[in-house]
Formats: C-alpha cells, sequence, structure tokens
C-alpha cells in the first residue's frame, strides 16, 4: 500500500510500541485499526518491522474524535479510503466530514436542551428541599 501524501508528510521511525506510547491507544488497538484498513499504511523496515511516523499520531487521534462523536467504523473505513486516495477525493472526504459535522452538532443541540430541561428540575427540587427544610409541607 502506497502511504498517502495528504496524511503522512513525515519520516516513519516509530515502531507500534512508540506509537502506542505516543497516542495512548494499545498496540492491540492499533493492530485492529490497521486490520479495519483505518490506518494508512505503515513502512516497513529492512526487518520486515512496522514504522509509523508521528503523523500517525494525529491521525489515531482524529480518529478517536471521529468514533467518540458518533461516526461508525464503517464511514470511518471509507473517510480512509478517501484519504489514501489523495487528491482525487478532497471534495469527498470535505463532504464526509461536513455532514459528520451536521450530525454532531444536532446532537450537541439535543444534549444542551437536555441539560437545560435538568437544570430546570434540580431547581425545582432545590427549592422543595428549600420549603421542606424550613418546614413546609407543601410542594407547590
Amino acid at each position: 500500500m502506497t502511504t498517502p501524501s495528504l496524511l503522512i508528510q513525515d519520516t516513519p521511525t516509530l515502531r507500534i510500541g512508540e506509537l502506542s506510547r505516543l497516542s495512548g491507544r494499545s498496540v492491540y488497538t492499533i493492530r485492529w485499526y490497521e486490520a479495519q484498513r483505518l490506518m494508512p499504511g505503515a513502512a516497513r523496515d529492512a526487518g520486515g518491522r512496522r514504522l509509523f511516523s508521528p503523523s500517525h499520531v494525529a491521525w489515531l487521534a482524529l480518529l478517536d474524535r471521529l468514533r467518540a462523536s458518533g461516526m461508525s467504523v464503517r464511514d470511518m473505513q471509507a473517510y480512509a479510503r478517501g484519504v489514501r486516495q489523495g487528491k482525487p477525493a478532497l471534495a469527498e472526504c470535505r463532504e464526509m466530514l461536513a455532514q459528520h459535522r451536521l450530525k454532531v452538532q444536532q446532537r450537541s443541540e439535543a444534549l444542551r436542551a437536555a441539560a437545560a430541561l435538568m437544570d430546570h428540575k434540580i431547581a425545582l427540587y432545590d427549592k422543595w428541599l428549600a420549603r421542606a427544610a424550613d418546614g413546609g409541607n407543601r410542594l407547590a
């Protein structure tokens, strides 16, 4: 597999253990990402061991954020495929992120509304608790 110039522009010198330490992901997780074709190809040293670049650390952070924000593994694979294609897929990659960003924003707004409702209910409980502490029996 060729290394996409769009993503990896620095010299691969990190072994998988170093990538694991720098990224905070386990070696197992990194290997799983590779098996799922979520990671760009690693270079190989003379002994056939995989070498990664510092850009892989940033790529793993992006994957983590995409997954945490609700992007499916299938959509992440489509995005990674586009990144591997490079320039011909720039518009497609941009659109994938824009669509996901819209979904994230909609979920964020729904969560803010839920939090506002909970704030209102907590304020009611605070009011009721204060009345009960003052000897009141009504919850009006």
